[in-house]
């Protein structure tokens, strides 16, 4: 089904997901509000949607009850993408990877409740696989946390299921595996690997891998994380409802290939980029040496059927941040 003609809040609007999200859905006609602090989002993700009638940008903070009432006020559903992402940063300050995580996820689920918004999409993680040695990662069969990232976001899961029975909501978690694409902030400590890597080759620099290389991702494009809230949000399959489900491409890629595809695919835009080569760096605390997603559940109760593989993400995703560079330059 279409998200269509519907008053939608999505947190977190402001950064890489969010903001793509509401592009997507301003293209369909919906009312759009956004609420996001802008701690990690970026104004500029934002500034081209401020003109539109249909758009409602609030400031504020998903921690403070108020302003998370105010963004859920005549709202139809909510798409939440706000949190305090990167494993590395949890372990540097868990503390407030835990505010922002768990009490601003339990905010925006009572304000659901109070404004009587009954479907409430929210962004889990595939890092709540944790320790699990199994692949591929099944829904129903998780490990050990091994950052408070992780543990947060295995709470929001728990929360949404007690939220779930005791107050009637329809709440949907989507576990996002490695999810990239345009708009995704290559700058910074915590940048993810596939915008880092593409930047350093665009500036003739050597790429870094945490590691051999030989870890393993299932990396999903933005357009197919889009497709599974919009499915999540207007499904009316009672049995897809109240579940949590693995958004990526159902494909494992090792880091050492991924980044000599990217080499390959930059050096037809820059010949010289061929020759650069790839250092590797310490392994990092935290993260999870493999991981490759069944997408059965998801294909089989919200009919979800990715659009791009990780080739057809990762050149449109080049695609736009060769043009990005090249008139930020």
């Amino acid at each position: 089904m279409s998200l269509e003609n519907k008053k939608v809040l999505v947190t977190g609007g402001a950064g890489f997901i969010g903001s793509n999200i509401i592009e997507y859905l301003l293209n369909k006609n919906n009312k759009v509000t956004c609420l996001d602090n802008f701690i990690t989002g970026k104004k500029e993700n934002v500034e081209n949607f401020l003109g539109n009638p249909n758009f409602k940008m609030i400031e504020g903070d998903i921690t403070n009850l108020e302003n998370c009432m105010e963004a859920c006020n005549n709202i139809d559903v909510i798409l939440h993408q706000a949190a305090l992402g990167s494993v590395p940063r949890s372990i540097e300050n868990p503390l407030k990877t835990n505010d922002i995580n768990i009490n601003g996820f339990i905010n925006i689920l009572w304000a659901a409740k109070k404004e009587n918004i009954s479907r409430v999409v929210y962004a889990a993680s595939s890092s709540t696989y944790g320790d699990s040695k199994k692949l591929p990662k099944i829904e129903n069969e998780i490990g050990s946390p091994l950052s408070p990232y992780a543990v947060t976001k295995y709470v929001n899961e728990l929360y949404a299921g007690v939220f779930s029975n005791l107050y009637g909501l329809e709440l949907i978690g989507l576990r996002y595996f490695n999810v990239f694409g345009r708009k995704q902030d290559p700058d910074g400590a915590y940048a993810a690997a596939i915008p880092k890597f593409i930047k350093a080759y665009i500036n003739h620099q050597e790429p870094v891998i945490h590691g051999d290389g030989s870890q393993s991702r299932d990396f999903t494009y933005i357009d197919n994380v889009i497709q599974a809230n919009e499915l999540a949000a207007t499904t009316n399959n009672p049995d897809a409802l109240n579940q949590v489900y693995n958004v990526a491409c159902g494909d494992q890629s090792f880091l050492k290939e991924l980044v000599e595809n990217l080499r390959d695919l930059l050096s037809e835009f820059d010949s010289e980029i061929k020759n650069i080569e790839i250092k590797n760096g310490p392994e990092r605390i935290g993260d999870v040496k493999h991981s490759l997603a069944s997408i059965e559940k998801a294909q089989k109760l919200l009919n979800y059927q990715p659009t791009h593989n990780l080739k057809q993400g990762l050149n449109s995703a080049i695609e736009w941040y060769w043009n990005y560079f090249k008139i930020n330059s």
